[in-house]
């Protein structure tokens, strides 16, 4: 098998609960960057999810890679960065920026991480039709002597031990569990493997909306609807959106939303008198429109709305203000005040120290 040829990674549905055990093997669920490694004679190369090359970004994985793993091997895997509060996904965005000084800056300063939870060739050899579960024994058999920055993904057979990691595990930052039949193949690019989130529901204000851009000026269709929570100073942030709509639900939004888009502007929470205040107001607090350098190519463009409505949505958790993921619509709550929308209702998970996760990496199977 020729290490350096892009592979799609196998990738996972979402189940509502973890599957019974017996034919699963159990991973926990990193929240990174995928990235499939290719180790040959020559050195490493790093691809993402969309087969694109991550090398430029992690220079201190290369190196780390190059020294730890064997020539001619690909694994499968996960880079994340470990923050004072577990997995920190911000500063692994951070790195994806134009200037080398920068990055490598940021290598010193928040250094990368990489979690195999696959072996898709070893000694050239093709493994990829092989079992899960003779893969994670080769696997677990490469990865015995190799050192951080590089680190095997714990598993377990034992379903209790999933659901145990299922509520730890997020404190640590971690996104869920990924269940993976054991005498799978891999198979790039198919939804081959099961994985299981959290769900939450929370009650939000309704502050705004973006259109389709299938929709034209006569015919205007919802591309999403714009979320907010009063902080503990009941001023409103901006959490993210719901888009989880069909078609003709999104014209029939268009339409009922209609009324509260007359004089939303006036008074509007993320609105200020003139564009200089406006841009004021999204520095100092989460407000939709503000531009960084993750969406300068993106149409930020969006249409206030009176912030009388409130919806219940189902999201699986928040990243320090906002919510991580896009969230669900569940329906609308006429019976629940703007004002009620906190953040104190959403769930404060207890911390969980990462070290604990990684500390059963070495034993294989739990």
């Amino acid at each position: 098998m020729p290490t350096n040829t892009p592979i799609e990674p196998m990738l996972a549905k979402i189940a509502e609960a973890v599957p019974p055990e017996g034919d699963f093997l159990y991973e926990p669920k990193w929240d990174g960057f995928r990235a499939i490694v290719f180790r040959d004679a020559s050195g490493v190369r790093i691809q993402s999810r969309d087969l694109k090359p991550l090398d430029r970004y992690f220079p201190e994985l290369n190196a780390a890679l190059l020294a730890g793993l064997p020539a001619r091997c690909v694994l499968d895997g996960e880079i994340v960065i470990v923050g004072a509060a577990g997995l920190d996904f911000d500063a692994l965005l951070q790195r994806v920026h134009p200037a080398a000084s920068r990055i490598e800056r940021l290598a010193r300063e928040t250094p990368a991480s990489f979690v195999a939870f696959d072996l898709l060739a070893l000694e050239g050899r093709d493994l990829q039709r092989r079992s899960q579960g003779e893969r994670r024994m080769l696997l677990e058999a490469l990865m015995a002597d190799v050192d951080p920055p590089i680190h095997l993904t714990p598993m377990t057979e034992s379903r209790a031990v999933a659901l145990q990691w299922l509520d730890r595990f997020e404190g640590a930052g971690l996104d869920g569990v990924v269940a993976k039949r054991a005498d799978g193949a891999y198979l790039p690019g198919e939804r081959a493997m099961l994985k299981v989130k959290h769900v939450r529901t929370a009650d939000c204000v309704l502050a705004g909306l973006r259109w389709h851009k299938s929709g034209t000026s006569d015919d205007r269709v919802v591309g999403s609807l714009l979320l907010g929570l009063h902080d503990a100073q009941g001023v409103l942030q901006h959490v993210g959106a719901t888009s989880s709509f069909d078609m003709a639900t999104r014209r029939a939004l268009a339409r009922e939303l209609a009324p509260l888009m007359r004089n939303a502007g006036r008074g509007h929470p993320w609105i200020g008198a003139d564009d200089a205040a406006t841009a004021a107001l999204q520095a100092r607090q989460r407000a939709p429109g503000g531009r960084t350098r993750w969406n300068s190519g993106k149409d930020l463009s969006w249409v206030p709305l009176r912030p009388e409505r409130v919806c219940e949505v189902r999201y699986d958790h928040l990243q320090g203000d906002r919510f991580r993921h896009g969230a669900v619509f569940v329906r609308w709550r006429p019976d629940k005040p703007p004002a009620a929308c906190t953040y104190a209702q959403c769930e404060v998970t207890p911390p969980y120290e990462l070290a604990r996760v990684f500390a059963g990496e070495r034993k294989g199977r739990s």
